[in-house]
């Protein structure tokens, strides 16, 4: 006796999944004679059709603590914040070599890819390894470090009007 189909009815007719569904085995001759929704449904409240309880967890319980990798605050977000600065610093000063044509394209590469590296620690030892070059014209290094050390931008807002003053550095 194949009652799938009659299962498949009882379960689109009560909302619940097939697996729930329990037909009583003494009234089965009953059930194969049900046809329409109708005829489930009064099945249902003789109670030759019984439902399950439903198994295991109702709701989906979520973790309130988050263990990723942006949420472990230790030592190695410390290295990384260092990284991060170091890096853009030394990113940001080989741009300005590069934009005053003190380096050429090849030499920019190449310093990129030891800035990434990690192979200087500090903006010093970059300079020390561009004197060791002899490529870059140590004039126009100077001047891009005299101008950043002397003039700072500063912003002035006057009654939503913005203005910009160049403020000379203190040391």
């Amino acid at each position: 006796m194949n009652l799938g189909k009659k299962k498949a009815l009882a379960a689109k007719t009560l909302k619940v999944g097939k697996n729930r569904i329990v037909f009583n085995v003494e009234a089965l001759p009953e059930i194969k004679q049900a046809i329409t929704k109708q005829d489930i449904i009064s099945l249902k409240q003789d109670g030759m059709i019984t439902i399950k309880p439903v198994k295991g967890r109702k709701t989906v319980v979520r973790r309130k603590t988050r263990r990723g990798p942006g949420k472990i605050k230790k030592t190695v977000n410390k290295r990384k914040r260092e990284y991060v600065m170091i890096t853009r610093k030394l990113r940001g000063y080989v741009k300005q070599l590069r934009e005053i044509k003190s380096i050429d394209r090849e030499t920019y590469k190449d310093l990129r890819k030891k800035i990434k590296m990690r192979i200087f620690k500090s903006q010093a030892a970059l300079k020390d390894y561009l004197k060791g070059l002899n490529e870059v014209s140590l004039k126009k290094t100077a001047k891009i470090e005299k101008e950043s050390k002397t003039r700072k931008p500063v912003k002035k807002t006057i009654k939503g009007d913005k203005e910009w003053k160049w403020k000379d550095k203190k040391n």
